[in-house]
């Protein structure tokens, strides 16, 4: 069972997710992303969160959910080829839920989760035109990684996810 969350969530249900959640999660991204990227980043998305990361990644991983909704997630793992680091793969928040530090509340669970697991390292990506999202990995204590190409003055590591997948890469050192 795990901790609660502190107010203002102590009606939240946090725990982690199982193969059950999959589609639940799934239906709620088009809407939180607000249809970004039209129906080739819906795709993306889906692509991103397959079956899988619910049977086999679930240890590191967090569900909230309010009134039987899922408000929250976030799916992360430690790495099993680098054993000083962990990943943070894809992390979402209900839009009426952002900016009052849910989703901070989350990277503090699994950067606790990395630490007690040996982990001093975490890392994540996300692509170049999220300006939200490299502003909120910033304030968590993230850097930006090196790039040989830039967006928007971000480094940016060229196709990361594959031909035209450009993504900026951040390291956050536990200590």
């Amino acid at each position: 069972m795990l901790t609660p969350l502190p107010p203002p969530w102590q009606h939240h249900t946090i725990r982690h997710p199982d193969p059950e959640d999959h589609l639940a999660v799934l239906a709620v991204l088009d809407e939180w992303w607000g249809g970004l990227g039209g129906e080739a980043g819906s795709r993306q998305r889906a692509l991103l969160l397959p079956k899988l990361m619910f049977q086999h990644f679930t240890h590191g991983s967090f569900l909230v959910t309010a009134d039987d909704r899922v408000v929250a997630f976030l799916i992360g793992f430690l790495s099993p080829s680098r054993p000083a680091e962990s990943y943070i793969h894809f992390v979402g928040v209900e839009p009426a839920e952002r900016g009052r530090g849910l989703g901070a509340a989350l990277y503090e669970r699994f950067f606790a989760y990395s630490a007690e697991h040996g982990r001093s390292v975490v890392r994540a990506i996300t692509s170049p035109e999220n300006k939200g999202s490299h502003a909120f990995h910033t304030r968590m204590g993230f850097v930006t990684e090196p790039g040989p190409k830039e967006f928007e003055g971000r480094p940016v590591q060229p196709d990361y996810d594959g031909p035209g997948l450009d993504r900026l890469s951040f390291r956050k050192d536990l200590g």
